[in-house]
């Protein structure tokens, strides 16, 4: 299993993960049975959003003696109220729910503590300035959680969000369907064909600012709904018209800049394994962008996704990364020293490219390679 840093977290977590929501429907038995594979198979990071008393006493149990073991994303603000779900702002509700969690987790700590589901911008700065950001700011004042996260739906929270100072990483909904729409807060609606401003035709630019933003700034990105409820396994649910498989979901998600994790949601240990299998996938199994690329309905066109496709570069260049430098770059009004660091600490640069042009004719979304290659001299120095 790959690790990576959640961000200025100082937290190291699994690339694949678990999004708790599935063991819902299972016994405590079953719950076991899935933590205890993901445990063997290296995956450290669980998010809990769910307030179903149940499901938590499970995992709580699953989990006992090994809660070091798990970085755990526990959400304030997801509430069980007359047996179901209920999301509030309420600070009296709030809290009960969150004493619930750690009593039943039979912990006294909560790694990341999630302000659950923001999807309005006019919501998020109400959090932000009021009691509810306080109670979240004193939870961790006392170590009840360590770091303060969010999650959301919407790129212009996730955007407020990476800008805010306050708020460490963020849970945010990636996958390439997702990544074409412009900001929506009415989650149900996401693959209706008018929400897609401009049709198929590449990242929604304030989604692609959300992804750089958070590079830059060490926001660290854990991601759910990658597989888009599993309509992206579908050719005729899927708004590309072709399905794409588990593998390159991950790997779509996976190669985003800022994303530390991809949360999975698992009803066997089978799955989980299939999940983890990713790990010593071969190239052509992940390949996401092939398919896209031939798809009825096209995308990304002209725009580089850092899919790799690229590679393999007779001068040793590592063409996606110096791509994903060059986009950090060209955000601001000067390239930030923190990318230039990074891009220097590569061992080959845009300098080293000899312009064979191989790289553009393997690329399926028809990228300038070259052409950005020499930007990124200029730019850089290098």
């Amino acid at each position: 299993m790959q690790m990576r840093k959640l961000g200025k977290t100082g937290l190291t977590v699994s690339e694949i993960g678990i999004g708790g929501e599935w063991l819902e429907r299972h016994s405590a038995g079953e719950v076991k049975e899935v933590l205890d594979c993901c445990r063997e198979n290296g995956i450290n990071i669980l998010d809990i959003w769910m307030p179903n008393p149940k499901v938590r006493s499970d995992i709580g149990e699953a989990i006992r003696g090994c809660r070091a073991d798990w970085i755990i994303q526990g959400h304030l603000g997801s509430t069980w109220q007359g047996g179901q779900y209920v999301r509030t702002r309420d600070l009296g509700k709030t809290a009960v729910a969150f004493e619930d969690l750690l009593d039943r987790l039979q912990t006294d700590y909560i790694d990341l503590g999630m302000i659950h589901y923001v999807d309005r911008p006019e919501e998020f700065h109400e959090i932000m300035e009021g009691e509810f950001f306080r109670y979240a700011k004193r939870l961790k004042n006392e170590g009840v959680i360590r770091h303060i996260g969010m999650s959301t739906h919407n790129p212009a929270v996730a955007k407020l969000a990476a800008l805010s100072g306050e708020i460490e990483m963020i849970l945010f909904s990636v996958n390439p369907a997702f990544d074409l729409m412009p900001a929506n807060d009415d989650l149900d609606r996401y693959f209706e064909v008018e929400n897609y401003g401009d049709g198929l035709a590449g990242i929604d630019p304030l989604r692609q600012e959300v992804y750089r933003l958070c590079e830059e700034r060490g926001v660290g990105i854990t991601v759910m709904k990658g597989f888009a409820g599993g309509r992206l396994f579908d050719a005729a649910r899927s708004p590309f018209g072709v399905p794409l498989t588990p593998l390159q979901c991950i790997h779509y998600a996976l190669t985003r800049p800022g994303v530390a994790s991809i949360l999975v949601g698992y009803d066997t240990p089978e799955q989980v394994k299939e999940a983890v299998s990713y790990e010593t996938a071969p190239d052509s199994a992940k390949d996401y962008a092939s398919v896209l690329a031939s798809a009825p309905r096209h995308a990304f066109s002209g725009q580089c996704t850092y899919c790799g496709h690229c590679a393999p570069c007779p001068a040793g260049i590592d063409i996606a990364m110096v791509g994903k430098f060059l986009d950090l770059a060209q955000m601001q009004p000067e390239a930030p020293e923190s990318v230039k660091a990074h891009y220097l600490a590569l061992d080959k640069h845009a300098a080293d490219c000899i312009g064979c042009g191989g790289c553009e004719d393997r690329c399926p979304f028809g990228v300038p390679v070259r052409e950005r290659m020499a930007e990124a001299k200029e730019l850089f120095g290098a």
